[in-house]
């Protein structure tokens, strides 16, 4: 397979692209001249301004993207030379900051997290873009029923079919990172057969998850407070992150100047 090569005298791109290249162990090769491209380079990727001085007709203006994985991604896509997949299959790993994994024709395209269960939606329609396929299913593991459930409420009006999987098969080896943990363990839910969801799900909240929220919250700020058992909720519910709930408490426990 050829590799994507990287041209840009844009010092900062260049070092960005590398980086995260290098982060998800995409093999590549750094251009020095847009004059001699080898016959290994499938794809190049540049920056906007320079794209008209490469004479390839394979190029890719990496700045006009929302951010560089997303470039790495159509860059892939290039290599492939795929236009329609038969079957694409999108495997979540649910948590407070989701695994996703993209498989595509039995390919494993694509391992990845978000920083929470509510940008699942915005990154999941970019794949359904960028990976246009025949037939297409999202599977979800079983695990963490709040973030579960708010992620599949988030997906159900896609028009996607949605099947929860069973996670006891997913788990992964401790010495890994939380990233990459996660985006495996979204790779093994993706080829596990599951159980058709076809309607919103509840949201149920337990004194538990309060108290594992607020145990979190004090943590945070070193022992200083906990948030409230109000805030809490709203947080477990999605609609404040913990970091924006400590900080409206703070000020609320802040005393007021007369």
């Amino acid at each position: 397979m050829k590799k994507i090569g990287v041209y840009t005298k844009n010092f900062s791109l260049y070092h960005d692209l590398l980086n995260v290249l290098k982060r998800r162990k995409i093999p590549y090769v750094s251009l020095s001249s847009k004059n001699k491209i080898p016959n290994k380079i499938g794809v190049i990727i540049t920056s906007h301004n320079e794209l008209h001085e490469i004479k390839y007709k394979k190029i890719i203006s990496a700045d006009i993207y929302d951010n560089l994985d997303q470039v790495i991604d159509i860059a892939i896509q290039v290599l492939i030379g795929k236009d329609l997949y038969t079957r694409l299959i999108i495997g979540i790993d649910p948590g407070e900051k989701p695994g996703i994994a993209i498989i595509a024709d039995d390919i494993l395209l694509k391992k990845t997290n978000v920083d929470s269960p509510e940008l699942i939606l915005k990154n999941i329609k970019r794949y359904l873009n960028e990976y246009p396929s025949i037939n297409t299913l999202i599977r979800i593991g079983n695990g963490s029923l709040i973030y579960r459930n708010r992620i599949i409420n988030n997906l159900i009006d896609l028009d996607v079919p949605i099947e929860i999987v069973n996670e006891k098969k997913t788990t992964i080896v401790h010495n890994k990172g939380r990233y990459n943990k996660d985006g495996e363990a979204a790779a093994t839910i993706a080829l596990i057969n599951g159980i058709i969801v076809d309607k919103r799900q509840p949201i149920i909240i337990s004194r538990g998850d309060i108290k594992k929220i607020q145990e979190e919250s004090r943590k945070i700020t070193e022992g200083k407070f906990s948030i409230s058992e109000k805030k809490a909720i709203s947080v477990l519910k999605g609609n404040i992150n913990l970091k924006d709930a400590i900080e409206s408490d703070n000020l609320n426990k802040k005393p007021k100047h007369l």
